[in-house]
């Protein structure tokens, strides 16, 4: 992972290519340091072209072929009125849809109480939360903590954007779990500063792992001595794939709940939306809510300002017809059985992934990380996990993602159950045929 000071040597080669043209001379210090990373979006589109047998590279969910969509977004798609499809929305987004997804939250997360948590503000896609997020609290400098592996964006939003540090930090252990006692070490030495800053991503892209209760407890614990401690904390809660826990020990509400008022020195900060929740990835509708002990209302009122600043200043306001449609789909009484049914269908993926590891221990090559969650999973992986991608691609018709030298990433969500064995017996070989050669 790049250090904050360091171009990437992706942008180097661009830069290098515009070298001595008007728009190389125009460049700013921000578009210098843009590139479009050799990761997930590329990958995908390789894997578009060449995938014959199966793409697990994107994280949307598929049956036979086509993307899952819900009844009232189909039927509604050409049924919306002007005011609902082409007029501007407002800039924290159409009020209606605001408060029903508070309403939701409070529905999925019971314990989390509507006095004490901000309005929530819809975002262009969770990306924009993200970024406006890192708009408004992370500075030049800035140190943040983040899972190793990562989500391959939150370089491009918060290095490359920002000019901040993402500090790594092994979230998951060897084992079963994850490494509370890395997680601990990485945010008492940052608690030394006076500030830390971490980010949750629950269930991880590219992990696919969730806490269980413990697990939780422990990082609530972790969170509160440090803020009695004196440091100021910021939790960034990334709730992509909120909700679709596959085992009985994980926690089934988000962390925001436990951190938006554990203390007066928390800020926490959910980035949650309908994206991956509702099947609808490409209307790139998201919702960011505040929470902290330390805040009231006015406190709410003047952050959701600020945010609208960083809305307008960027993309202006959100998406008028994907909120309408949204706000149909929640209201339809269809949409409850439809999101039960495909959650049943990615968990019972998910289960003959993990009965397929379980009949195949100890692989010379792989070994799968924890997972009990999501869309995906990966493996740490011996021999370079790019050129295992290639292989599988271009030899197998397999798409996967390879996320720096050693890590994979399989989307089950986007592979039909009838495949699942065949694709991953086709990984484990090839796998270990890779490990033979380089043996």
């Amino acid at each position: 992972m790049q250090i904050c000071n360091k171009m990437n040597p992706l942008a180097d080669e661009l830069n290098t290519i515009l070298e001595g043209t008007i728009a190389g001379r125009l460049l700013s210090n921000l578009g210098r340091r843009f590139y479009f990373p050799k990761g997930i979006i590329a990958q995908a589109a390789e894997a578009k072209k060449s995938a014959s047998m199966a793409n697990g590279t994107i994280g949307m969910a598929y049956s036979n072929g086509k993307p899952l969509i819900l009844s009232a977004i189909a039927d509604n798609m050409a049924s919306l009125t002007s005011e609902e499809s082409v007029a501007y929305a407002p800039t924290a987004g159409v009020e209606k849809a605001r408060t029903v997804w508070k309403d939701l939250m409070i529905k999925k997360n019971p314990s989390l109480k509507p006095e004490e948590i901000s309005l929530p503000v819809v975002t262009s896609g969770l990306t924009l939360g993200l970024s406006c997020t890192a708009d408004m609290f992370i500075s030049k400098g800035s140190t943040l903590l983040a899972s190793e592996p990562c989500w391959d964006n939150y370089s491009l939003i918060y290095e490359v954007r920002r000019g901040a540090q993402l500090i790594p930090v092994p979230f998951l252990s060897h084992g079963d779990g994850l490494d509370i006692e890395a997680i601990s070490a990485a945010v008492r030495h940052q608690a030394k500063t006076g500030t830390v800053r971490i980010i949750f991503n629950f269930p991880n892209n590219p992990s696919g792992y969730s806490p269980t209760v413990k697990e939780e407890e422990a990082l609530v614990k972790l969170v509160r001595e440090t803020a009695e401690g004196g440091a100021d904390v910021l939790v960034i809660c990334d709730d992509a794939y909120f909700g679709l826990f596959y085992e009985n020990d994980i926690s089934q509400e988000s962390l925001f709940v436990r951190f938006a008022n554990i203390h007066e020195r928390v800020l926490a900060i959910k980035i949650d939306g309908p994206i991956k929740e509702d099947y609808v990835w490409g209307l790139r509708m998201g919702f960011l809510t505040f929470g902290s002990k330390g805040l009231n209302q006015a406190h709410y009122d003047a952050l959701i300002k600020k945010l609208m600043g960083a809305i307008r200043s960027s993309v202006s306001c959100t998406n008028t017809s994907a909120q309408y449609l949204m706000l149909k789909a929640m209201e339809d009484p269809r949409t409850p059985g439809e999101k039960a049914t495909y959650r049943a269908m990615l968990e019972r993926r998910y289960h003959l992934v993990k009965d397929f590891i379980k009949a195949h221990p100890n692989h010379p090559v792989l070994r799968p990380m924890p997972f009990n969650s999501g869309y995906f999973m990966s493996f740490h992986t011996s021999v370079d996990a790019e050129a295992l991608r290639q292989e599988l691609l271009t030899k197998h018709g397999i798409g996967v993602i390879s996320l720096g030298e050693r890590c994979l990433r399989v989307a089950f969500s986007s592979i039909d159950e009838d495949k699942i064995t065949a694709v991953y017996q086709q990984i484990y070989d090839t796998a270990a045929k890779l490990g033979e050669a380089d043996f």
